[in-house]
């Protein structure tokens, strides 16, 4: 079981997953609105530099991080207000990304925050070797996530 805050991560021919859980000392609420403000993310998030469009069911969301020079146009698929949200990119069966956030109560005014990115397709083996390492950056990504909720 890997320690809070320390990202994981799993391949399969077809299938690769990376992910992080951390607890965070604030409720639910406060972790999801720094998750669903996309105007302020960059403000707390060291690993995006931008967020256009509005973070809310069925919104297509263009995100520019620090890891590439991409504009990835994300599509939020789910959105379960103070629980769950998913963000998604590309087509099945060639190639597909999908993150997850989940925010668990754990009591006493904590959270479990959860993130898992999954990319999956037929074409995957093919450029699985010019992926990154995606495990820094979740880790960067939980713990400024907790640092932001903690101090609001």
């Amino acid at each position: 079981m890997p320690k809070d805050g320390q990202a994981t991560t799993s391949k399969t021919l077809f299938r690769m997953q990376v992910g992080v859980q951390i607890n965070v000392k604030a409720p639910p609420e406060r972790i999801w609105a720094l998750l669903t403000n996309a105007q302020q993310f960059p403000t707390w998030n060291s690993t995006i530099t931008s967020i256009d469009g509005k973070i809310a069911p069925g919104e297509t969301i263009r995100l520019k991080s620090t890891s590439s020079e991409r504009i990835f146009k994300l599509k939020v698929a789910k959105f379960e207000p103070n629980a769950h949200m998913l963000w998604q990119d590309g087509a099945a069966p060639m190639f597909k990304g999908e993150r997850r956030f989940t925010l668990t109560p754990k009591g006493s005014g904590s959270t479990e925050f959860a993130m898992e990115e999954s990319f999956s397709g037929l074409m995957l083996p093919m450029i699985a070797g010019s992926l990154l390492d995606f495990r820094p950056i979740f880790e960067r990504y939980a713990a400024d996530l907790k640092a932001a909720a903690e101090r609001a």
